[in-house]
C-alpha cells in the first residue's frame, strides 16, 4: 500500500500549527508534534527538514490562507472600514495567523520565510487597498493595512492587557470591534480627503500636508 504523503504532510502542519500557536518555536518539540498527529517523527526530517521548517510551512500555509478567507471588497472608506471589521471577527474566530505573527515577530525579527510568496501576498492586499481609496499613495496603502492588522491581530493575543485597560464586561467584544471599524473609518476618510485635495491643487503647488505628516519644531536650546 502507497504512503499517502499529501496526508500525511496535512496531519503534520496541523499538529505543527497548534503546537507553534500555543508554545512558539522554541517551546515546541517535534516528539509532541508527532504524536498529536500520529506520526513517526522522522517523517516531519523527511518533509521539513527540522523543526526551523516546519515552522516556515506553518507560517506561509496559514499566511496563504488568510489572503483568500479575508478579502477587500467594495470602494471608498467603508469598504475599508468593512474589511477590517470582518479580519476582527476571523481572528476572533480562529486566532492561528495573529499567533504565529507573533511568535515570528518575537523570536525571528525581521526574518521573513517564505519571502517571494509573501511579498506577492502583500502586494496584492496593498493593491487592493488603492483600488478601494482611489489616489492615495502606495506608501499610504501600506500604512492603513499594517494599522488594521495591528488592530485587528492584537485582540486575541492580548486579552490581558484588554481587560485591564477597557475592562471585561459582556459587550466588551462588540465594544472593541466597534472602536477598530470607527478607527479604520477614520483613517481612511483622511487619507482620502488628503488624495482628493492633492490631486485637485494647482499644477506647480505644493500638495496640501496632513498634521500627521508636518515637520515637528525643533525644541527649545536647553
Amino acid at each position: 500500500m502507497a504512503w499517502d504523503t499529501e496526508r500525511t504532510k496535512s496531519l503534520l502542519l496541523e499538529a505543527a500549527t497548534s503546537e507553534f500557536c500555543t508554545r512558539g518555536l522554541a517551546g515546541a518539540r517535534i516528539d509532541r508534534i508527532a504524536a498529536e498527529a500520529g506520526v513517526n517523527k522522522e517523517r516531519i526530517y523527511q518533509y521539513f527538514g527540522n523543526k526551523n521548517g516546519l515552522f516556515d510551512a506553518v507560517i506561509v500555509a496559514a499566511l496563504s490562507s488568510l489572503m483568500d478567507e479575508v478579502p477587500i471588497h467594495g470602494e471608498g472608506p467603508e469598504a475599508m472600514a468593512n474589511y477590517a471589521g470582518r479580519l476582527f471577527d476571523h481572528h476572533q474566530e480562529d486566532a492561528t495567523a495573529p499567533r504565529l505573527l507573533f511568535w515570528e515577530g518575537l523570536e525571528r525579527g525581521t526574518e521573513v520565510v517564505g519571502l517571494p510568496k509573501r511579498m506577492a501576498n502583500c502586494a496584492s492586499k496593498v493593491n487592493s487597498t488603492i483600488a478601494a481609496l482611489p489616489g492615495i499613495s502606495k506608501e499610504d496603502a501600506g500604512d492603513l493595512l499594517i494599522t488594521i492588522v495591528s488592530l485587528c491581530d492584537t485582540a486575541p493575543v492580548l486579552p490581558a492587557l484588554d481587560g485591564l485597560m477597557a475592562g471585561n464586561d459582556p459587550g466588551r467584544l462588540e465594544r472593541r470591534r466597534a472602536a477598530v471599524v470607527r478607527t479604520v473609518h477614520l483613517a481612511a476618510s483622511a487619507l482620502t480627503a488628503e488624495a482628493a485635495s492633492a490631486g485637485s491643487a494647482p499644477s506647480g503647488s505644493a500638495p496640501a500636508r496632513s498634521a500627521t505628516t508636518e515637520t515637528a519644531p525643533a525644541p527649545a536650546a536647553k
